[in-house]
């Protein structure tokens, strides 16, 4: 749902429709955030920061993450957006937006194993993703729900 390197950063769940961006986080990983929330942050931050004194203070401060990451359950459909022209072919797409599913490579510890999976069948670590790329969630799903309920015939129904 949301890779190791993101544990120590506050997160929530995505819901569907969300618009989100590739986002490098304090700890230099690179996660998803909400698009909104990065904006909302972004304006704070500037109106923090009117003046000379404003901004030594800042200068100074502990830097403190307000943007929690966003994390995603494998199997989640997500349109990937402003993808490099120069990664097309290696990524297995022919335009700037592709479809794609969201999964994980791993379960090892201490390894990034967020990944989108386009139609072609490759498959992109999120790390790969270039930073301020966006994404919008299609739909949110777990792999639980992926796999369908046992038929059950009229008479075990009706137990």
């Amino acid at each position: 749902m949301c890779d190791y390197s993101l544990m120590t950063v506050p997160n929530r769940l995505a819901a569907n429709g969300e618009e989100l961006i590739v986002h490098r986080f304090q700890e230099g990983s690179i996660g998803l955030a909400s698009a909104f929330e990065i904006r909302l942050e972004q304006a704070s931050r500037k109106l923090r920061l009117q003046g000379f004194w404003p901004k030594l203070k800042e200068f100074f401060r502990p830097k403190a993450e307000g943007i929690p990451a966003v994390c995603i359950p494998p199997g989640s459909r997500l349109l990937i957006r402003d993808i490099p022209q120069n990664v097309h072919g290696e990524w297995g797409v022919q335009k700037s937006v592709a479809e794609a599913v969201f999964t994980q490579m791993t379960a090892e510890e201490f390894r990034h194993r967020d990944a989108v999976c386009f139609g072609s069948g490759t498959i992109v670590l999120l790390q790969r993703l270039m930073e301020g790329q966006r994404v919008r969630v299609v739909s949110v799903s777990s792999e639980e729900e992926l796999q369908t309920e046992p038929e059950f015939g009229i008479s075990e129904r009706m137990r």
